[in-house]
């Protein structure tokens, strides 16, 4: 709920602009990108109930102090602007920036700690159980991911946003409760989260590939990184450490951090899944904006939103099988020619009609005229309520076309096969994307020894956000409307390469296995190989 408020509260506070959100935006990609493995190893390094009550409590007691500032403002926004000329309140804007990055850096550690450690535990050497619970906590993501914009949504049209950050603030405080009841519970009823040591143990590095497979599927999956020397790791002896090696501590846990992911034998899988996130095909505000360009109606797009999430969910339910059917490596196959074969309908609807693309518009035309003839940038207005798509577009200075103008004076509609295609496609390939994101995920659980759970994912996570943040670099530098139709394509692209990299992976894993279609897992049988040897995926 949060995180779909905190950008409606920064427009609603900077006069309907995006700036604060944009600025928001950049600061929890880049702070996630340098601090994620820093993050991750701080993981690693503590015992499992207090990572997850710490990252609870800071995530929770920051959004609901952001909660409570964001109301002081709002109720004294007019005063606080003739407060030394206006710089209190920037300060204002800054606190409540640094202090919902705070809340993000949180939840990426509780996010980590439950979703990559905590269900691997309890999951225990079921693999089934494992892929199971890792659908279900997907699809409950899904759910909120509808339910808390209409909540949101419905408390700042009938209300206020005062009113909705005394709610949300409210909310999470309750929630906070609840959620450390929950979490003190699955400890107590699993034992085996307790254990929990800084040594490489065999018993851990094994944990989830303790039975063996039958000769069925001799080469499925990632082989485990068991055959380390664990005889070889000793206590490390205490030494003194100077003030120097403390502040390059940071540093040092970075670099590690990036070569340990780029060491994993699941690392070309991972990267797959990151130049995922380089792509204007989703539901956020850029495809938002461009919706509005080409006549859609925010009633539209709430209920491709929620056609959206419902193919979302349905991806969640073809991993589950595929998996059961065709093993994990072959799920991740399929998904993302699935995802890619559905993607083909946005490039196609490039060159549809309708579409607003002009290779003759240069694609930096507003960055050009912003910086070097100092006109302002336009500003995309949402049509209106009762506008239908007959009307023609909404014009880029925020003005509509009326039903009944004058036939000579109003543009020609704007044909809807072009903007048809491209929802189409970006909605049917949330089944392919959500049972790839999947794939990924249980092989980072499987494959990465425990000692390195955190950082790896952490890693992973600042991957995801620095793809995530080329993105909207490609958006700043191409703004204007003629341009996304180069945006698409250059989104198709980054994700066939993607792919093409899980299927490398893919095949270095199971070699000429790829291709023999619908090979389920074998039932598990007790190991009795010898304790050295490793076990596959």
């Amino acid at each position: 709920m949060w995180h779909f408020a905190v950008s409606v509260f920064l427009v609603e506070l900077y006069g309907q602009s995006l700036l604060l959100t944009a600025v928001y935006g950049l600061v929890v990609a880049g702070s996630v990108l340098l601090l994620g493995a820093l993050i991750g190893d701080w993981v690693d390094k503590n015992s499992r109930l207090k990572v997850a009550q710490t990252s609870l409590i800071v995530q929770n007691a920051s959004v609901i102090l952001c909660g409570i500032i964001l109301m002081i403002i709002f109720m004294f926004k007019t005063q606080l602007l003739t407060l030394y000329h206006g710089w209190l309140l920037t300060v204002c804007y800054i606190l409540v920036i640094t202090i919902a990055n705070i809340a993000n850096l949180a939840s990426t550690a509780t996010a980590i700690t439950i979703q990559r450690d905590w269900i691997v535990v309890v999951a225990g050497e079921d693999r089934s159980r494992l892929a199971d619970m890792n659908a279900t906590i997907r699809r409950i993501d899904q759910l909120t991911n509808i339910l808390a914009p209409m909540a949101v949504g419905q408390i700042m049209t009938f209300g206020s946003p005062m009113i909705g950050c005394g709610f949300i603030s409210g909310w999470n405080l309750m929630s906070m409760c609840v959620e450390y009841l929950l979490l003190w519970k699955v400890y107590q009823k699993t034992p085996t989260l307790a254990l929990k040591s800084a040594k490489v143990e065999e018993s851990e590095l094994k944990q989830l590939n303790v039975k063996k497979e039958s000769d069925m599927k001799p080469a499925e999956g990632v082989q485990l990184i068991v055959e380390k020397d664990v005889s070889g790791f000793e206590a490390p002896q205490e030494k003194e450490v100077g003030c120097g090696a403390r502040i390059a501590e940071p540093f040092v846990t970075f670099r590690d951090g990036w070569v340990a992911y780029y060491n994993q034998p699941v690392f070309l899988a991972g990267m797959g899944l990151a130049f995922l996130y380089m792509t204007v095909l989703g539901f956020d505000c850029i495809t938002t904006g461009y919706a509005y360009t080409q006549g859609l109606s925010g009633s539209v797009l709430s209920l491709l939103m929620g056609a959206s999430a419902v193919t979302g969910i349905l991806g969640t339910v073809a991993f589950t099988w595929l998996r059961r059917k065709c093993g994990l490596v072959r799920t991740g196959l399929i998904s993302g020619v699935a995802q890619f074969a559905c993607l083909i309908l946005c490039a196609i609807s490039v060159f549809m009609p309708g579409s607003p693309m002009d290779l003759t518009v240069s694609p930096f035309a507003d960055i050009s005229a912003r910086l070097f003839e100092n006109e302002p940038l336009p500003t995309i207005a949402s049509p209106e309520p009762g506008m239908v798509f007959a009307t023609g577009m909404p014009n880029l200075n925020g003005s509509t076309t009326p039903a009944n103008s004058d036939p000579e004076i109003s543009p020609e509609p704007v044909p809807l096969l072009s903007v048809s295609l491209l929802f189409a496609g970006v909605i049917a390939a949330r089944v392919g994307l959500w049972s790839f994101d999947l794939t990924v995920t249980q092989l980072l659980q499987e494959n990465v020894v425990e000692s390195e759970r955190g950082i790896i994912n952490g890693v992973q996570n600042s991957m995801n956000y620095l793809l995530d943040l080329l993105h909207f670099i490609m958006v700043i530098l191409a703004p204007n409307p003629e341009a996304f139709g180069l945006l698409v394509l250059i989104s198709v692209s980054f994700v066939a390469m993607g792919h093409i990299m899980y299927f490398r992976f893919a095949q270095k894993s199971l070699g000429k296995q790829l291709f023999v279609c619908c090979t389920p897992d074998p039932k598990e049988v007790p190991d009795s190989s010898p304790p050295g040897n490793t076990s596959t995926v």
